[in-house]
């Protein structure tokens, strides 16, 4: 019993985790890859059996983790960004909802052949879309324009609010008759009330006790953990299921006080939000049963599609009536609604509550749900990045660079990359250096690249990669981590730092991608560019490389970036050698132009030099 015990909950955490891994190596949502595995682990193969594995903690378990995982959620949601898109945000959530709820409670009666209370509680269920699927979906897309705040926000404002809608059909099915209507309000004014209440007492006490260092940095992470468990429980026991508010309410509130900094209890939170999505998703989907999937058939397949196709636009549209948006932003809206985590555990819980009060047919509500969940996310995670590039929203692997740093020889760099047609950006913290880049038709922002909001306001479509060229080598390595998840590792460049104690290999996780060649630090480049060095931009030929291209210049010859023929934008790091062929484009920094006819022609047709500026430039 000990050891199928110990294999289970092995095989839990081993699955989930192997799952969001390959789901990142393929470039598909991982929950679609941890829901078949745990349909594998569980009815399919019998490896995890949740009942026996966790018995009557299975729910509370799963409970608390939606909890965390809903906190995390607030505490990415901002105020700055809400007063842009609260309109359509607060209309997605309510009348969207109602709509999504309406289409979804019909067509569970009249295809899948749900009774009336059972077909309005399912379409309750699955007004919630999923935070955890969007998230890393948004992350993959990067759409242009509101888009993508938008889905952030629905996505985590809807979980509570499906949450509480389910409860309240729950409750008119149990308590129908007469004085249902002022039960039903009732409950929704207690809900409301003592989430809002505790969620926002518990980031004041908690917010409280951080600044006045009544709690220790070590403990920061453990005991933030503490406070959302007791207020998720405590609003549960005052208000059943209130506590998915609270937490929400609770992260939000922490995140937009400015009494003390929580950005370490984020990315606490981020790490701890991947353990338990695995775990969770893994348990779930394992508990369904053999008989669960023999009833989906093709009613379940059409319900999916009236979803997808006719509910989803229909919210959406609606709406958006006055909105600024354009019709391409609100076809992709209509097409980003991938059910979660909070529409397997409802569904879960209140299947056995169901199961308790004796409703016919409340076997089907497990099922019908996480074939939802299943079909969405396949569809939606293996569709929308095209949709979005069609919809000129999005692009295919963007090629284009922030610059983090705006001197002279950083922006003769970007206005290089930008007149080959690149997208580029630049931040910096100095207006003469943002103000310079301006004048020469560099796209540019004022902004310490750490701030909060910094990427809401600045236009990143088609940016992939990241550059930290500050005379700070720290501030570099902190970039290169900070911006890692979003560009992802291999795209994070930052300069090699000035003391060679850095270079110590064991703290190569805590830095980017080393640009340029070894030696090639911010004073080292600031030297070359000083020495009339110049920006070449050449076509390379069968009888003209690199080697010939070193050889005509002296050696003297930094190579930068090389062009591929198909568009592709590389970088030459310290760690990895490019082999560039014939009819790609490099662009290197020469130390002494020669004298004579440009042997090689550029990538717009006669080579013309960019001449680097001087320092006081």
């Amino acid at each position: 019993m000990v050891e199928h015990t110990l294999i289970s909950l092995s095989a839990v955490v081993i699955l989930g985790i192997a799952a969001q891994w390959l789901g990142w190596r393929i470039r598909i949502p991982s929950i679609l890859l941890l829901l078949v595995c745990g349909i594998l682990a569980g009815p399919v193969m019998g490896w995890v059996n949740p009942d026996t594995l966790l018995g009557p903690l299975l729910y509370p378990v799963v409970s608390l983790a939606v909890a965390m995982i809903l906190f995390e959620g607030g505490l990415s949601l901002s105020v700055k960004e809400f007063r842009a898109i609260g309109g359509v945000v607060a209309w997605l959530v309510t009348l969207g909802a109602a709509i999504t709820w309406l289409v979804g409670g019909l067509a569970a009666h009249w295809i899948l052949g749900l009774n009336w209370p059972l077909a309005i509680l399912l379409g309750a269920v699955l007004v919630v879309t999923g935070p955890t699927v969007i998230g890393p979906m948004l992350r993959f897309i990067r759409p242009t324009g509101q888009t993508g705040a938008i889905l952030k926000w629905e996505s985590i404002v809807i979980d509570p609010i499906g949450a509480m809608l389910a409860v309240l059909v729950f409750q008119v099915l149990i308590h129908s008759g007469e004085g249902t209507g002022m039960v039903v309000a009732i409950l929704v004014l207690k809900t409301v009330a003592i989430g809002v209440a505790l969620g926002v007492a518990g980031a004041l006490v908690l917010g409280f006790c951080m600044k006045r260092d009544y709690i220790p940095d070590y403990l920061h992470n453990p005991v933030s953990v503490m406070f959302v468990v007791g207020v998720f429980t405590g609003s549960n026991l005052l208000q059943t299921e209130s506590g998915l508010l609270s937490v929400t309410i609770m992260g939000f509130a922490l995140a937009n006080q400015k009494a003390v900094s929580v950005q370490h209890i984020v990315e606490f939170k981020e790490n701890l939000r991947v353990l338990l999505i695995a775990a969770v998703f893994i348990l779930l989907a394992a508990h369904l049963k053999p008989a669960d999937l023999e009833q989906i058939g093709w009613a379940s397949v059409a319900y999916l599609l009236v979803l997808v196709l006719v509910a989803r636009p229909a919210s959406v549209f609606m709406s958006t009536l006055g909105s600024k948006l354009s019709i391409r932003e609100k076809l992709f809206l209509s097409w980003m609604a991938p059910r979660g985590i909070v529409a397997a555990a409802v569904a879960s819980i209140f299947a056995l509550r169901l199961e308790e009060v004796g409703l016919a047919g409340s076997d089907v509500l497990v099922p019908q749900t996480f074939f939802v969940i299943i079909g969405t996310v396949a569809l939606y995670g293996l569709t929308a990045p095209w949709a979005g590039r069609h919809l000129g929203l999005a692009k295919e692997h963007p090629q284009g660079v922030l610059f983090m740093g705006g001197q002279y020889w950083v922006r003769d760099m970007a206005k290089t990359l930008h007149d080959e047609g690149y997208p580029v950006m630049l931040v910096d913290n100095s207006r003469h250096n943002v103000a310079a880049a301006r004048m020469a038709g560099i796209p540019a922002f004022y902004a310490s690249i750490f701030s909060d909001n910094v990427l809401d306001r600045v236009e990143i479509s088609g940016i992939g990669k990241l550059m930290a060229m500050t005379t700070n080598d720290d501030v570099n390595s902190l970039a290169a981590l900070h911006f890692a998840p979003l560009f992802g590792r291999s795209q994070a460049y930052q300069l090699m730092p000035e003391d060679e104690k850095q270079l110590d290999a064991h703290s190569r996780h805590l830095r980017g991608r080393f640009l340029f060649g070894k030696g090639m630090t911010h004073s080292v480049l600031t030297q070359r560019f000083t020495e009339e060095a110049v920006i070449k931009k050449t076509r390379l030929r069968e009888d003209y490389g690199l080697e010939e291209h070193k050889a005509r210049y002296g050696g003297e010859v930094l190579p930068l970036f090389l062009i591929t023929e198909g568009g592709e934008l590389q970088v030459f790091t310290a760690e990895a050698k490019l082999k560039p062929q014939a009819g790609q484009t490099l662009i290197s920094l020469v130390q002494t132009p020669a004298e004579g006819a440009e042997p090689a022609e550029s990538s717009g047709g006669k080579d013309k030099p960019n001449q680097a500026r001087s320092r006081q430039s």
